[in-house]
């Protein structure tokens, strides 16, 4: 299995893995031959990347974080809420949503349960293969990679509820924002911008007095858009004034939106998102958290096809977690480009002298 942009698929290759809808329901199944109106369609989506399989690349499977099973009812459960959110907003100026609290605790302790089982696991990329409504997938993503960060810092159990819970409802506020500007397939007008801001405010008000939800976690909704200097929003407070599961969150959501699919732009890959992250260290985001962020990314996803320092075609098989920049790959090419009879594995963190060059837009020999 290896991982292409959508653009460099044609018709008649097959899907590596599953894709689903907001509803859990598969919509397309694995090992399906593609078909031209199926590539359309999904470009219509906002896919941009697709696993798919490759005799070359038999064996490499994509680890996930997350049983499908409680990806699948994460996103049906936060698209419940949601909904349920949406479609009385006027509830939150005269009462709480008990509900609330009850079913994100129990998504939470399935995440938690599946996350215990593989505490050294790194943050992957969960949403390649997944069509849906963007803020569902979103809030279970930041969830998911936060509460790792939390676990590589060392939170107790109950302190990763709370900061999980946070991050899963960090954007409960969009709720309440017009559907017009939430879903807009573009940039946002000034007054769009403005009003999409706001969710900050209307996510704390939504929260803080809900009695199944502690109030830090109406914090982290109020606070995940305040940076360190204080350009931040919607208080522009800065430094210790911010809550450190906020600061995690921060970090996370941005991370996340720059590397989701959507209509309107095409997701970076992880190193490049990590490296505009870096760009904001000690100024936006705090430099020990990204420390601890750096070394549990992924950035070199299994399945991707990168370009050796030898100049070597090569597709990631399996991440080396003491040395994250130095994966395992699949060498597939000589140093001149032609196919290799029978492709090799290569330790990149046992070849020293061998790097990774550059992560390649689509598949080199193809």
């Amino acid at each position: 299995m290896r991982m292409m942009p959508l653009a460099s698929i044609v018709p008649g290759m097959k899907l590596g893995k599953k894709i689903f809808s907001d509803e859990g329901i598969v919509l397309l199944a694995e090992g399906v031959e593609l078909t031209g109106s199926m590539l359309r369609r999904l470009g219509d989506k906002g896919i941009h990347y697709l696993y798919v399989q490759d005799p070359r690349t038999e064996g490499i499977e994509v680890p996930e974080l997350l049983r499908e099973e409680t990806s699948r009812q994460g996103v049906v459960t936060i698209r419940s809420v949601f909904r349920d959110l949406v479609d009385q907003p006027g509830k939150r100026h005269t009462g709480t949503y008990p509900y609330v609290g009850k079913q994100v605790r129990q998504l939470m302790h399935q995440v938690m349960d599946d996350l215990q089982r593989n505490r050294d696991a790194l943050i992957m990329l969960m949403n390649m293969h997944t069509v849906d409504h963007y803020l569902y997938m979103h809030s279970l993503n930041v969830c998911v990679y936060t509460v790792l960060l939390g676990m590589a810092y060392g939170y107790s159990s109950d302190e990763l509820m709370t900061l999980g819970l946070g991050a899963l409802l960090h954007d409960v506020g969009k709720t309440q924002i017009s559907m017009n500007v939430l879903l807009k397939p573009g940039r946002l007008s000034l007054e769009e911008y403005n009003e999409m801001k706001r969710h900050t405010e209307r996510g704390y008000y939504l929260l803080k007095d809900e009695p199944n939800i502690p109030l830090i976690v109406a914090h982290c909704a109020y606070q995940h858009h305040e940076r360190l200097n204080g350009t931040g929003y919607p208080r522009g407070i800065q430094g210790f004034e911010i809550h450190e599961y906020a600061k995690w969150i921060g970090i996370v959501d941005s991370y996340d939106a720059m590397t989701s699919h959507r209509i309107y732009k095409e997701p970076m890959l992880p190193h490049q998102a990590t490296e505009t992250l870096y760009a904001g260290s000690g100024t936006l985001y705090d430099t020990s958290m990204l420390k601890i962020f750096r070394d549990k990314v992924a950035i070199y996803p299994v399945g991707i096809t990168v370009t050796l320092s030898s100049g070597q075609t090569a597709v990631v098989v399996d991440i080396n977690s003491a040395s994250v920049h130095r994966p395992v790959v699949r060498v597939l090419t000589d140093e001149g480009g032609a196919d290799l009879k029978t492709p090799y594995d290569l330790d990149l963190s046992k070849q020293l002298s061998v790097m990774i060059k550059r992560i390649d837009a689509g598949p080199s020999d193809r």
